[in-house]
């Protein structure tokens, strides 16, 4: 056990130093604050505050993880042995930076907190964020940050008992719109019928008459083929159906058809089925758990996992509706259109409330990529060169590598043949 000597034990630090130590490094920690136990600890220990006690292994505290609320913060980025990072330490420290307090400010998502301009849809723009700027959203750094902080204490305590994790891998599927022509009733479909003809999109009018009439099956109507994919690896697969009423963002099927509701419950013998919230729910905490109950009624299980629509987090209040709504898990951490990692690590954590000092239940997973981030690449290859990049710093921390396919792209016509580009992910990253 590695003893943790500070002047003040807050909740932002036990959360941040649990998740480097006992999530990622898989080291059981214990805190105190009074000098005598920290000197008469005889096994691994360390200082954080803003001087050493002696000669330990020390690192200097940054004030965030003893501060409240949000504050302005000065964020400098430097490189640390080919890796980024800020909130630079001195030179006593043993580190030169303060990775707990690095790690605090990404975890939370401190800077989504702060004044900034919404999407088009009300997200955190990409651009805004710290990551993104200093060209490190590709890479896992908190677990980076945490395995330099390993290497550094191995050689203090060669000893240093640890549990190693495995690397895991998850694939999800999220279906917002099942069908591209099929299910959709007589109103929509002539609806769909006179947008076609009028920005002349001819080949979809055959392509929908052609549905209609039984000749093709219906483009994104690809369940049972990922079905038989997933089987073929022993690989963490999810399903993420919306089941929400239709609006001008949500326009799947009537949670009413009683075909649609036969394809969840079939998906669901095969695979985890769990809620793709809607527009409105993902704001709204009465729409949410009416979505919830009624998918959960549907397949007879408790809905216990989430997405947000179009990755719509917004910190704190949409977590906040989650955990409310009684959701255990969220797989909407990442940014739709670019590859990496938002909150700066592949380790799933628990989300911290900034605004109420405390750690919730609710445990949020980050993915890598999706699919929507892949749309102008022109090949495979060049796919692969990226992905293979961000699959490598993931398996070396032995994080989680979780990426997120809709059935549309997959079933919709581009220049790449996706279906195969997906089963090529399984293959490649899986082990």
């Amino acid at each position: 056990m590695l003893l943790i000597f500070t002047h003040k034990i807050t909740n932002r630090l036990t959360y941040t130093a649990k998740q480097i130590f006992e999530r990622i490094l898989g080291m059981e920690i214990t805190f105190t604050t009074k000098v005598e136990d920290f000197i008469k600890h005889s096994g691994p220990k360390m200082t954080y505050s803003k001087q050493p006690l002696q000669n330990e292994f020390f690192i200097r505290s940054n004030d965030l993880l003893f501060e409240q609320g949000i504050n302005d913060v000065d964020i400098k980025v430097s490189d640390w042995d080919g890796i980024p990072c800020f909130f630079a330490c001195g030179e006593k420290s043993t580190l030169p930076f303060d990775i707990f307090s690095a790690s605090f400010f990404l975890l939370t998502r401190y800077e989504e907190y702060l004044p900034h301009v919404k999407d088009s849809v009300g997200r955190f723009p990409v651009k805004e964020s710290i990551a993104y700027q200093h060209k490190f959203l590709e890479m896992p750094v908190v677990d980076l940050w945490a395995h330099k902080l390993l290497g550094a204490l191995k050689e203090r305590f060669p000893n240093l008992e640890r549990k190693e994790r495995e690397y895991g891998f998850t694939s999800i599927i999220n279906v917002t719109t099942s069908h591209a022509y099929a299910m959709r009733g007589l109103v929509r479909t002539l609806g769909g019928f006179f947008l076609d003809f009028g920005n002349f999109k001819f080949r979809d009018v055959v392509d929908r008459f052609s549905v209609l009439l039984g000749i093709k099956k219906d483009p994104y109507d690809n369940f049972y083929e990922l079905i038989d994919i997933h089987k073929k690896f022993p690989i963490k697969t999810m399903f993420f159906f919306q089941f929400a009423k239709h609006s001008a963002h949500d326009k799947n099927i009537s949670i009413n058809n009683n075909k649609f509701r036969y394809l969840i419950k079939s998906v669901a013998d095969y695979s985890i089925v769990s809620l793709s919230t809607s527009f409105l729910s993902s704001t709204n905490k009465v729409e949410l758990k009416e979505e919830k109950k009624q998918l959960g009624n549907l397949i007879n299980r408790p809905i216990n996992y989430s997405r947000l629509r179009y990755n719509r987090v917004n910190v704190p209040a949409a977590y906040r509706n989650l955990v409310e709504t009684e959701f255990t898990d969220d797989f909407s951490m990442g940014y739709t259109h670019e590859i990496g990692f938002r909150a700066g690590t592949c380790t799933p954590f628990h989300f911290y409330d900034i605004n109420m000092e405390v750690r919730q239940p609710l445990k949020v997973h980050p993915f890598a990529m999706h699919d929507y981030a892949l749309v102008d690449y022109r090949n495979k290859e060049e796919v692969f060169e990226k992905m293979d990049r961000v699959y490598r710093m993931v398996k070396q921390v032995k994080g989680e590598f979780v990426i997120v396919f809709s059935n549309e792209l997959l079933g919709g016509k581009h220049k790449m043949d996706w279906m195969e580009l997906y089963q090529s992910f399984l293959k490649r990253y899986y082990v």
